[in-house]
């Protein structure tokens, strides 16, 4: 089984442009993220695919593998779907550029779904953690996932679900955006049109579930770091400092 990561990078964002050019400690977001993917030992090949000049420099300038887009997208996964047409693979793990601290327990924890995956039941895989107080489970920023018992995602949402009809917050899980496919699923899910759901949540996850892929979820209990302010940058390099003592 031949797995690939792909990890999307555009230049500009909406609340902090240029942010994956951004140092973090000897390195730019978007470079540290890389080799944090290729330092977890688990992937065939690691590459950055982007529309950027100067993102795509970033990484060839430090001897890194990356790939231009030829066309502009919507959406990280549309662009690695892109990339991933010429490529030899069996799942594709999209990294989200803007979360520079890949964890391989969490990416050995996706391959492994697959490896498992005899009758091939999975077409995508993901992650989530617990949500452990009342303020994240109602901040709308907070992707929420409901699960069934094996762990297949039933629905995603913004709101707060399971909602608390008789009683207090007591748990619910947090949906972290890191997502592995089998190629052939990416292929068919960036070729339908955006989904009802997904247009009112604004989540594309949705509209694999309206088209009837899996998606089997799996738990972790690291939260992720991402990028997506200022603020966090300087949270960021503050974990950076102290991760690297």
């Amino acid at each position: 089984m031949k797995v690939v990561a792909l990890i999307p990078a555009r230049y500009d964002s909406q609340r902090f442009p240029g942010k994956l050019l951004a140092k973090l400690g000897e390195n730019s977001v978007i470079f540290q993220t890389y080799l944090g993917a290729v330092n977890t030992g688990l992937f065939e090949e690691v590459f950055v695919v982007t529309d950027s000049d100067a993102i795509y420099e970033e990484i060839i300038t430090h001897k890194g593998k990356a790939v231009k887009s030829k066309k502009e997208h919507q959406s990280g996964t549309d662009r690695i779907a892109e990339a991933a047409e010429e490529m030899e693979a069996d799942i594709i793990i999209n990294i989200q550029g803007d979360e520079p601290f890949v964890k391989k327990e969490q990416m050995a924890a996706l391959i492994d779904v697959f490896a498992r995956d005899q009758k091939r039941e999975v077409d995508i895989a993901s992650l989530m953690t617990k949500i452990e107080n009342k303020e994240d489970f109602l901040n709308p920023n907070n992707v929420k996932v409901v699960v069934d018992k094996r762990n297949f995602a039933l629905y995603f949402s913004r709101a707060p679900i399971p909602f608390p009809r008789e009683g207090e917050f007591e748990f619910a899980y947090k949906h972290i955006g890191i997502y592995a496919f089998r190629k052939s699923v990416l292929r068919e899910v960036t070729q339908l049109p955006v989904s009802r759901l997904e247009e009112i949540e604004k989540l594309e996850n949705l509209r694999f579930l309206e088209n009837g892929y899996k998606i089997k979820m799996v738990e972790t209990g690291q939260a992720n770091i991402g990028i997506d302010t200022p603020e966090d940058l300087e949270r960021a390099i503050e974990f950076y400092k102290r991760k690297n003592i």
